[in-house]
């Protein structure tokens, strides 16, 4: 029944866009179509996938495949479940937003094909998580990119939008030549195509090519830092109900198939675990460390895309060391702050992307330094906006802060007796951990007091007006999730306690949760200091209702009004922390300050561009393009020539594929 309900989910979700393809540009049927049948498939889906938590049964099915007496392998257990939870709720909330944020009436040249790619992709999406073997993963995976990527491309006709599209498309499918290699591989060691686990006699070379391919291919779809150069600018232009699908479902895809390949692994040596606590360490730094100089607030929020991925692998790697030192502590907490993380930061990342959404919609700009006041023209979105950027920030009584203490939890468990290399290395991980979430309450104050605070700096900040209801329910269903998880925790026991059992294999092992972490204590404790905080912001209200006192201006050293001039940008409220992180930020200045005592208006403002991308990218994109100049005389339009090139092609692919093989076998110990 679970499995029949997950795949009749697939089916209404992949054909949602469908029906509005017949209809006419500026119709809206279309779009309510596509809204209901999303609603009700992620309602089909959502109590599909929360049976099989609760229950923890695992489901086969066959579906017919691309040829005869190949099906398609699909199962669905609590792993699989967990994840697909977050694709339909997403899905739901996305589609709800959706129809007022991109409505048909005013986006009639994109609206058909966007409701057509998001429901194609979010389909393909859950298929991933159910894949159980080779080939139905890579179709899935592969369906998922290329409707991803006509889903950032949605405003082609702006230039930015074409080259974060195609940026992404070079990136996705490194990823996949990446998986293509990698699936060879587990071929190679246990002779089948299905997601099995790979034999313990596999030799320790081929153990460690079948890792590093699954750590570069899911890597690069979770956005993980360095191979994080695609995200920014994908998030930054792309709708923003799809950048919220893009970082709060998509880059878990990625970080899904890591975890399941990883429960195919025997025995994986303590060396995995610290080269993966050590990427998440970094992508966690740098990520908020390039959000703190960012002035586009998606392309911010984008960066602190690759911190949340950073703090959701520290988990994965504490799990994994915790696996090869025999520490059973590490593993349950580690896997447990790596699973409820990709959970928080799928709800309050989406939340804090919807709520830029509306501030673009509403001013028509991204730029911070360009907006201000507007917690008086939009309130909801204001009071959404701040409640994602306290979960995000990992302070109480919200849902960041319960899965980076379970991780906290983690790195700083003693570890006697297990060796003093893996605890250094794991302990270690929570020195950054604080540091980060330092960082990243510095970078949402700044954003909080530049977007909402103090006096609009242009005319569409003070002009702007609040989202319709559409958009302000759907954040609030996701500020809500918020709010009850971190309020609650124990709410999210037996779902977290479910799939840690599958990713660990171990039924005693994942009911342990319950003890090492105090789940009662901690949901009184928060549910104290939410009604605290209720309660004073209730009489704060009182009070300033109840005031009546006439408003005079203040006397403030010969000028009676303020305006955005006097006020902190963003740009200069981050300054300090821009210089201290200059060695790897490297900021470039454009302008030149003020030289005279009484000197005009000058235009100065900092920039950090991302370092892979814009620095190393970019620059070397040029060379290869004037390299590949003089080939321009081979595309003579000619089939004969085209035909020549082709079997050319062949017979070089041909000669090496002998001396490659030998090499292969070689390396792989054969």
């Amino acid at each position: 029944m679970e499995m029949s309900l997950t795949l009749a989910a697939c089916v209404l979700i992949l054909v949602s866009g469908v029906p509005g393809l017949f209809s006419r540009r500026r119709s809206a049927w279309g779009q309510m179509t596509a809204t209901v049948l999303v609603l009700a498939g992620s309602l089909i889906g959502l109590t599909g996938s929360f049976a099989v938590l609760v229950t923890r049964h695992v489901f086969l099915a066959s579906l017919p495949g691309i040829w005869p007496g190949a099906p398609f392998q699909l199962k669905m257990d609590s792993l699989s479940a967990f994840f697909s939870v977050l694709i339909f709720l997403m899905a739901a909330v996305g589609s709800i937003y959706g129809h007022g944020y991109w409505r048909q009436r005013e986006h009639s040249t994109t609206g058909q094909k966007l409701r057509l790619h998001y429901g194609v992709m979010l389909a393909a999406m859950v298929v991933v998580t159910l894949a159980d073997d080779a080939l139905a993963f890579l179709l899935a995976w592969e369906v998922m990119a290329l409707t991803s990527f006509f889903l950032i491309a949605t405003e082609d006709g702006q230039p930015e939008c074409r080259q974060a599209a195609w940026v992404y498309f070079v990136a996705t499918h490194l990823s996949t030549l990446a998986l293509f290699a990698m699936f060879a591989l587990m071929h190679e060691a246990s002779g089948k195509f299905l997601l099995s686990a790979i034999p313990v006699t596999t030799g320790a070379g081929l153990k460690m090519a079948i890792f590093l391919l699954a750590l570069l291919g899911f890597g690069l779809k979770a956005g993980m830092m360095p191979l994080h150069f695609w995200l920014p600018s994908a998030h930054a232009n792309a709708p923003s109900h799809i950048s919220a699908l893009l970082s709060g479902v998509l880059l878990k895809v990625g970080i899904y198939g890591l975890l399941r390949v990883l429960t195919l692994m025997p025995d994986p040596p303590a060396a995995w675990g610290v080269l993966i606590l050590t990427l998440g360490a970094i992508s966690a730094v740098l990520g908020v460390a390039f959000a703190l100089g960012q002035h586009d607030i998606k392309r911010l929020l984008a960066f602190h895309s690759v911190e949340n991925v950073g703090i959701i692998l520290m988990g994965l790697g504490v799990a994994m060391i915790g696996i090869a030192v025999h520490h059973p502590v590490w593993v349950i907490l580690g896997i447990a702050g790596c699973l409820l993380h990709v959970w928080n930061h799928g709800l309050f990342k989406s939340l804090l992307f919807l709520s830029a959404g509306s501030i673009v919609r509403s001013t028509g700009t991204r730029n911070i330094d360009s907006l201000g006041g507007l917690a008086r023209r939009m309130p909801w979105t204001a009071g959404l906006f701040m409640l994602g950027a306290i979960a995000i920030c990992g302070l109480p009584p919200l849902n960041g802060f319960i899965s980076e203490l379970l991780v906290y939890l983690g790195l700083l468990r003693p570890a006697a007796g297990h060796g003093s290399g893996s605890w250094v290395a794991v302990a270690s991980g929570a020195v950054v951990l604080a540091m980060v979430g330092a960082l990243a309450v510095a970078c949402f104050v700044k954003v909080l007091g530049g977007v909402f605070l103090g006096s609009g700096r242009s005319t569409a900040a003070t002009e702007a007006s609040e989202a319709p209801l559409s958009m302000r329910g759907a954040m609030a269903v996701l500020a809500g999730l918020c709010v009850a998880i971190g309020v609650a925790p124990v709410v999210v026991l037996v779902p977290l306690e479910s799939a840690a059992t599958v990713w660990m294999g171990n039924e005693a092992a994942g009911s342990q949760l319950a003890v090492l972490f105090p789940w009662t204590m901690l949901t009184a404790i928060s549910m104290g200091l939410a009604v605290t905080i209720l309660i004073a912001v209730t009489v704060w209200q009182i009070i300033v209702r109840a005031d009546a006192s006439p408003r005079r201006a203040t006397w403030a050293c010969g000028y009676t009004k303020s305006n955005a001039r006097m006020q902190y940008t963003a740009s200069s409220f981050v300054q300090i922390l821009l210089e201290l992180l200059r060695w790897v930020l490297r900021p470039i200045t454009h302008g030149a300050g003020p030289k005279q005592l009484f000197a005009e208006s000058v235009d100065r403002h900092t920039d950090v561009p991302d370092f892979i991308t814009d620095r190393m990218a970019s620059k070397y994109w040029q060379i290869f393009k004037q390299r590949l100049i003089p080939l321009r005389r081979i595309q003579q339009g000619s089939v004969q020539e085209y035909l020549l090139y082709m079997l050319l092609a062949v017979f070089i692919m041909l000669a090496l594929l002998i001396p490659f093989g030998q090499i292969s076998a070689h390396l792989l110990g054969r």
